[in-house]
């Protein structure tokens, strides 16, 4: 049977979505879907027999939303009230919805919502309406949380896949936390990630994480960008260690973990926090095949010239082929495309908006 790829685009003035049914060879891109809007969280959910694509979309005029398609972006639905909103009393009102996670496959209705400002909402019916994770929430550390140059969010959700009761949430700023108890208490997991820019370079939070990935093989085993910092955790997030040598700058935003191979990683270093393009003023993504122990660049295909655009934490995924694919768009509109793992490169789409989240998947 063929399979069609997928590859949802969110960019600043809407959805593109790009589907190729030859493997991968080429592509057709369609959109934009939700015009003029900034689409900033996509996810592509298999767990149903049709699968699901959820946006989530900032309208400058309507407000941010979530929006959900069950015929592959013919047709969206969009409930006439916000289907995400912080309960009265919270002191805070939705800016937009950053993330958007399938929980276990064990949990097909389940999906969580990383929002800002930084909070958790967990949805029982698919997506369709969230309520809000209060214990993270009423956190005696939140009033603490600041806000990172993109504001103050979480903007990574990874549920355990064998322990469903196991939550990690990342914000910047302020840091990793987990819960055990399905998100009736929470702790922070931040040991070992430096954070140059506070008074004390090693907090218990505040941390500006940028993105967190979790190993395909080993649940436990975890891959984080900071800001200024790449670090790798054996202990579900208990502990940190660099894995940064070997980069040329452990600066940057995407983390993304390899989809069925153990000890894969991709990232994409720019040069500091103060200048914000490639390292060299050349396009490379990076990848380590032993968890960051050693890494290689990977350029095949990509732009040879003198390069400046930066890929976004959002802007870079795996697809849940074999070959595995790997996509990446940047904030001048670009985006390409990997039907090896990353060995060879081809252009998917140029001269979009500015590209802030990619997600791919065989449907």
């Amino acid at each position: 049977m063929t399979m069609t790829a997928l590859l949802a685009i969110g960019t600043g003035k809407g959805l593109f979505l790009a589907t190729s049914s030859d493997d991968r060879k080429s592509w057709q891109v369609s959109g934009p879907h939700f015009a003029m809007t900034g689409v900033y969280s996509v996810a592509v959910d298999k767990r149903r027999a049709t699968p699901r694509l959820l946006a989530g979309v900032t309208s400058s005029h309507f407000g941010p939303s979530v929006a959900t398609s069950d015929d592959l972006g013919a047709s969206w639905q969009e409930p006439a009230e916000p289907p995400v909103a912080f309960p009265d009393g919270a002191g805070a009102s939705l800016e937009r919805v950053w993330q958007l996670t399938p929980g276990p496959a064990d949990q097909p209705d389940v999906v969580y919502a990383g929002t800002q400002p930084s909070a958790l909402f967990r949805s029982v019916d698919g997506g369709i309406s969230y309520e809000m994770v209060r214990p993270l929430w009423d956190h005696p550390h939140r009033e603490q949380w600041d806000a990172g140059f993109g504001g103050q969010a979480i903007h990574t959700v990874l549920p355990h896949p064998a322990d469903p009761a196991q939550i990690l949430v990342a914000m910047s700023t302020g840091g990793v936390y987990r819960t055990g108890d399905a998100g009736a208490s929470w702790r922070p997991q931040n040991t070992g990630i430096r954070a140059y820019f506070m008074p004390d370079e090693w907090p218990e939070f505040g941390q500006c994480v940028h993105k967190v990935a979790r190993d395909a093989v080993d649940p436990e085993k975890l891959y984080a960008q900071n800001h200024h910092g790449v670090y790798r955790s054996t202990d579900g997030g208990v502990s940190w260690q660099s894995i940064a040598d070997g980069l040329p700058s452990d600066f940057g935003f995407p983390m993304v973990a390899h989809p069925h191979r153990g000890d894969t990683i991709y990232t994409f270093p720019l040069v500091a926090d103060g200048e914000r393009f490639p390292v060299d003023r050349r396009c490379r993504v990076f990848r380590s095949t032993d968890a960051g122990d050693t890494w290689q660049p990977l350029t095949d295909g990509l732009p040879t010239g003198p390069y400046y655009p930066a890929v976004l934490r959002d802007a870079m995924c795996v697809d849940d082929a074999d070959p595995a694919g790997v996509y990446f768009g940047t904030r001048s509109g670009e985006v390409y495309a990997s039907r090896d793992e990353g060995d060879s490169w081809s252009l998917v789409a140029a001269h979009l908006p500015d590209v802030l989240c990619v997600r791919a998947a065989e449907v």
